[in-house]
């Protein structure tokens, strides 16, 4: 602990001393304030403005180091000051002191207790940021909390200062007002209990109530107005209906069918969406195809001799056509009939919150859930019109070497792809705009990627922003800005992989006046809901996280809400998600990477394991990579955890569970994992934190014991 905080604690215990020692405790209770009544009154009348300043300094004091009083003090503003008087201090007094405890327990708490439990108070914190001032105003406002336990827990939060102190100054200001009137008629006053009666103490309890209250008023009322356009269906034909059948659409619409509801799934083009028909599946396939092509030019390495290696890309694309059907019936209209949602092969329009018109036909519903995915998005380039390029989307109608082929995008969608091809044996130039490829990813995790790259021939262009398409005969030439020159990119094919743009347009969102950003992702809340609360966003369609496995995990979310949010909401929990690029090595994440720590000033340690000091990797002849954790200083407790090398999108799982679970390195280390797997890469990490954090001190003692100990 740092010396200005241990001074602080130090300045408190002996304030405290102080109080217990002297006994202060006597002269704040009723019996001693109505025997010293006309004594203050007459000092008051003599120095007027000593007495006021003192009495408000003492107050300041009594309420900032949290000791019983408080209450007394209150009864003796008004019974010394008058009530006019006596409310402008004690009011002013309670609600500066109540600050500087606020202050002192930030300062000295607040760092560790959002440290510690920093997974746990990520959703507190936000609720706080968006709504802590509401708490706070219902919290002054009932006498049931302790003021001085209530100063203490905000210090703990992320609430502003400014907030807390003005909050505090209006939410106290009834309750002040009460007491220090009492004081002025001492005298009649029994105990303190007698001035807060049942039904005083009810209307605080119902007025404190009254600032949630009015936020649900609005939020009804909002509610009201966005509905306020359209007719009420008298009854409706489902409970949900969701628009896109990939994994937002397809998960949404299972967990409504499995609690009884009535469901429909709409769907234009393919069952499975964007990941089984044109992403994670058949870029899948396709990794395996050319990891085995790779395999085989290194298996010189391992004593097998490897000659005339060709690769037929028209079995390679028709091998992950079967891939594709053989994976459909996970995500087939009869598998979904038979669990029971209606699955419509159409296109869809929303025309008002309880209406979607399906080619002509018009269906109610309850609620829509609008899992509509994104599409590549296409850079304004000069000239590309000039070339028939392709995209993640439509790349796998090939079946012939693409030849030169030109990759723009470094983020993983364009990585995987420029492996791939590579090893396949296209000629591959991979264009990336900013420095480096994967720049969501730590400098060291995308280093070894693109030293892989370069390693296998990949001809890799950071720093350049593709600018014009021109034909030159028969050539196709792209032409990029690089340092202000321009630099020439001969190419046969040209792939797109810069980014997904989301897909709302035709759904009818402006119509209804739902509300979407700039590149045309809906806007949603912490329960998925849009402006219009019965309309849902999950999946890449809202334009956060584009995964899958997102997606998914927004489905249960937005569907729970819509079928039962009017009995109870759950904020969508986005703590702990995971993600990998399947490149080789693999490059995968969890939790805070070091750029981003460091971006959020977020104190924290660092441990790495190479994979070049585990026995597997050396055996496989895999030893590209690390595991690299982040962690709270001093502590176990897992920050973030990036992994390169083979597998890791299957060795994060650990770390995933043990930062779901609030699990530290301590657990990992003592897990036993089986010998030689990759997955001891795990354990180690843990081991090298562990050796980093042995006590010097504890290890001289135990020196000197083991050396009594041999006599």
């Amino acid at each position: 602990m740092k010396k200005s905080k241990l001074l602080i604690l130090l300045l408190f215990v002996i304030m405290v001393s102080v109080f217990v020692i002297f006994d202060v405790q006597q002269y704040l209770n009723l019996d001693a304030l109505k025997s010293q009544q006309d004594y203050f009154s007459s000092l008051k009348q003599e120095h007027a403005i000593l007495i006021s300043g003192g009495f408000f300094l003492s107050y300041v004091l009594i309420t900032a180091l949290s000791l019983p009083g408080a209450a007394i003090l209150t009864l003796a503003a008004g019974a010394i000051f008058g009530l006019y008087q006596g409310l402008l201090i004690a009011s002013f007094a309670s609600s500066i002191g109540a600050t500087l405890a606020f202050l002192a327990s930030r300062y000295l708490f607040k760092d560790a207790v959002q440290s510690k439990f920093a997974n746990q108070l990520r959703a507190f914190n936000k609720g706080i940021e968006k709504d802590g001032a509401f708490y706070l105003f219902t919290l002054r406002l009932v006498p049931a909390f302790p003021f001085f336990v209530i100063n203490l827990l905000m210090g703990l939060t992320t609430i502003k200062t400014k907030t807390f102190y003005l909050v505090s100054q209006i939410g106290m200001l009834a309750g002040t007002a009460v007491f220090v009137n009492a004081g002025t008629q001492l005298a009649k006053i029994d105990s303190l209990s007698g001035i807060l009666s049942f039904d005083l103490f009810l209307s605080f309890a119902l007025l404190g109530i009254l600032p949630i209250a009015a936020k649900k008023i609005v939020e009804a009322i909002k509610a009201r107005k966005a509905f306020s356009h359209f007719k009420k269906p008298k009854k409706y034909d489902y409970n949900l209906v969701a628009i896109g059948a990939g994994a937002g659409g397809l998960v949404s619409t299972y967990i409504g069918a499995a609690v009884k509801a009535k469901v429909a799934l709409i769907e234009k083009h393919k069952m499975g969406g964007d990941c089984l028909n044109t992403g994670c599946v058949p870029s899948k396939a396709l990794i395996r195809s050319a990891h085995a092509a790779q395999e085989v030019k290194d298996a010189n390495l391992l004593g097998v001799n490897s000659e005339n290696i060709s690769v037929d890309f028209k079995q390679v694309f028709e091998g992950i056509d079967q891939v594709i059907k053989q994976v459909e019936p996970h995500d087939s209209v009869e598998r979904y009939e038979g669990l029971g949602v209606e699955c419509i092969a159409a296109t869809a329009k929303i025309i008002s919150p309880y209406e979607v018109e399906i080619d002509g036909k018009v269906i109610t519903t309850k609620n829509i859930v609008i899992a509509t995915g994104a599409r590549p998005f296409i850079p304004n380039i000069k000239g590309l019109e000039l070339v028939n390029y392709h995209t993640s989307d439509t790349i796998w109608s090939i079946r012939e070497n693409p030849g030169r082929l030109v990759i723009l995008g470094g983020g993983p969608i364009g990585s995987e792809l420029t492996q791939s091809f590579n090893r396949l044996g296209a000629e591959v130039t991979q264009i990336e705009r900013g420095p480096r490829i994967l720049p969501r990813e730590d400098d060291d995790a995308a280093l070894w990627v693109t030293n892989k790259f370069k390693a296998e021939g990949v001809n890799l262009l950071t720093s350049h922003d593709a600018s014009e398409v021109i034909l030159e005969g028969e050539e196709k030439v792209l032409l990029c800005k690089h340092n202000d020159e321009i630099v020439r990119v001969p190419f046969d094919n040209l792939l797109i992989a810069v980014g997904r743009s989301p897909n709302t347009k035709g759904l009818g969102l402006k119509e209804l006046g739902i509300e979407t950003t700039a590149n045309g992702a809906l806007v949603v809340d912490d329960f998925l809901r849009t402006n219009i609360p019965n309309v849902y966003g999950v999946g890449d369609v809202i334009g956060s996280y584009q995964f899958t496995h997102t997606a998914a995990h927004q489905a249960w979310f937005a569907a729970v809400n819509a079928l039962f949010g009017s009995f109870k909401k759950f904020v969508v929990d986005y703590r702990v998600i995971p993600w990998a690029t399947f490149t080789d090595p693999e490059v995968a994440r969890v939790g805070l990477s070091e750029d981003e720590a460091k971006a959020q000033d977020i104190p924290y340690e660092v441990v790495k394991f190479d994979l070049e000091e585990l026995d597997r990797a050396i055996a496989d002849r895999h030893t590209d990579g690390f595991v690299k954790v982040l962690t709270v200083p001093g502590k176990d407790k897992i920050l973030g955890v990036t992994i390169v090398g083979k597998q890791a999108g299957d060795l994060i799982a650990e770390y995933v569970q043990a930062m779901k679970y609030g699990l530290g390195l301590n657990k990992v280390l003592g897990t036993i994992h089986i010998y030689p797997t990759m997955a001891e890469a795990n354990k180690y990490a843990a081991g090298e934190w562990k050796r980093a954090h042995i006590p010097a001190k504890t290890m001289q003692i135990l020196k000197r014991y083991h050396t009594w100990r041999r006599g």
